[in-house]
């Protein structure tokens, strides 16, 4: 069992790796955060790369459980359902609940991390140390090695946690001891960010809502923020038509957006300049096995399990995962070596769930939202779930709304839609029955 006064090492001073020291340092740890980065409080934010999230239930859940939930809302911009921009005809509105009063919130990933790294720097026991890129670690005895600008360093700990994201300098140390097996399945899609400002003062757009433009084989979807502007990311194929490497000079640009993206173009005057010099990003699914390895050295968040950004999910994940590991210490009475292996049993499983419905998430946020079908579907969802309050429960409500571990949620909503299924035939049944009655009786006739 580690003594309490052994000092854990967190890699990564994002989102997960944050919270995890306020979570282990409330325990009565003392807390090394490492990160490779500068302060990003004391800098500009870089260009680009915001990808504002989507605050859900499991994310504020944890949240709550440091008493931080309340200051982070203040900023929260709430979304209670799509804006679906066709090329052509009206807006159309689609509410994330059946009852139209529920929401996940648009907050920026760079005030969450600020937040949180100001929770953390205040707990006694914590410290941060920026400017420290990880380039050794012994997992047998928790020795690591870094560079920073006055050199290399050396230091140790009892318990070292990769919480550096989907490149994660934890796993590949781990990787290149043969300790783990590693899969990254990258998609043939980037994404790159524009800025849609405020339009006299106000928001350009509907602000309670995620806009997307669908349009088949790739989309744009807006986020609000709190200073009336939105950020706006292109998820487009890297390659091909109407790609990323398809569209270079202004002019290509410009027609592009004309043509697909029409209402876009006179809100968004920085629109050339923000697509020539921001970059383009990589999106891809991280899989790895085993999490841990002899309860010394453990990975949680992104660098454990990285998933697509199209349920709004990785950061709402990885804040669960650090409530698991706080629930998994609790239950071996901080014994690192029962409670890691016990936290990757208990996470993994839904970890796989919610990467699998991401991915199938993007192809309906890309290909189904505007089809009248797809559409169809939903309004006889809305209305089982308000005759069945409880009982039927959407996919998209359990997944954003509650705390059903994900592997839960698909294994019931496989289920429902059974149900659906036999809903949705029923009713063609007893249309086709009408129509065959009325054309006997117009036989009659």
């Amino acid at each position: 069992m580690t003594a309490r006064r052994d000092e854990i090492a967190i890699i990564g001073a994002g989102l997960a790796g944050c919270l995890a020291a306020c979570f282990l340092a409330r325990r009565g740890y003392p807390v090394a955060l490492y990160e490779r980065r500068s302060d990003p409080r004391a800098g500009v934010a870089e260009r680009g790369r915001s990808i504002n999230l989507a605050l859900s239930e499991r994310g504020l859940d944890a949240l709550r459980r440091i008493g931080l939930a309340e200051q982070v809302m203040t900023d929260a911009l709430p979304m209670r359902g799509r804006m679906i921009h066709p090329v052509e005809g009206e807006q159309q509105f689609q509410s994330y609940s059946a009852a139209g009063d529920r929401a996940i919130n648009s907050i920026s990933r760079g005030a969450l991390n600020n937040a949180l790294l100001d929770e953390a720097a205040a707990l006694p026991g914590v410290r941060i140390v920026f400017d420290h890129r990880l380039v050794g670690l012994d997992p047998t005895d928790g020795a690591l090695s870094f560079e920073t600008p006055q050199g290399p360093v050396a230091a140790k700990a009892s318990v070292v946690l990769g919480a550096d994201g989907a490149g994660s300098a934890v796993r590949g140390q781990l990787l290149a001891y043969g300790l783990l097996d590693e899969s990254v399945d990258f998609l043939d899609y980037g994404y790159k960010e524009l800025t849609i400002p405020p339009l006299g003062g106000d928001f350009a757009l509907d602000e309670d809502a995620l806009h997307i433009w669908p349009r088949g084989t790739s989309m744009m979807i807006a986020l609000p923020n709190p200073d009336r502007s939105f950020t706006c990311t292109l998820f487009w194929p890297n390659e091909g038509a109407g790609s990323f490497a398809s569209l270079t000079s202004p002019a290509e640009i410009e027609r592009h957006f004309t043509e697909h993206y029409p209402d876009v173009v006179p809100l968004a005057p920085n629109l050339v300049d923000d697509y020539q010099h921001n970059p383009v990003g990589v999106l891809g699914t991280v899989r790895c096995t085993p999490w841990q390895v002899n309860g010394k050295v453990g990975l949680i968040g992104d660098a454990a399990h990285a998933i697509v950004p199209f349920y709004g999910q990785g950061a709402n994940c990885a804040f669960e995962d650090v409530v698991e590991l706080d629930r998994c210490l609790d239950e071996c009475a901080d014994d690192w070596l029962a409670a890691l292996p016990l936290f990757q049993r208990r996470r993994q499983e839904n970890a796989e769930a919610i990467a699998t419905m991401a991915l199938t998430n993007f192809v309906e946020m890309r290909d189904k939202v505007a089809s009248p079908v797809f559409q169809t579907r939903r309004r006889v969802e809305h209305a089982l779930e308000r005759a069945l309050p409880g009982r039927y429960v959407s996919q998209y409500e359990l997944v954003s709304f509650s705390t059903t571990p994900y592997a839960q949620v698909r294994r019931r909503v496989r289920r429902q839609h059974r149900v659906l299924g036999a809903v949705v035939g029923g009713a063609a049944l007893l249309l086709v029955g009408a129509i065959g009655a009325a054309l006997s009786r117009g036989r009659r006739a």
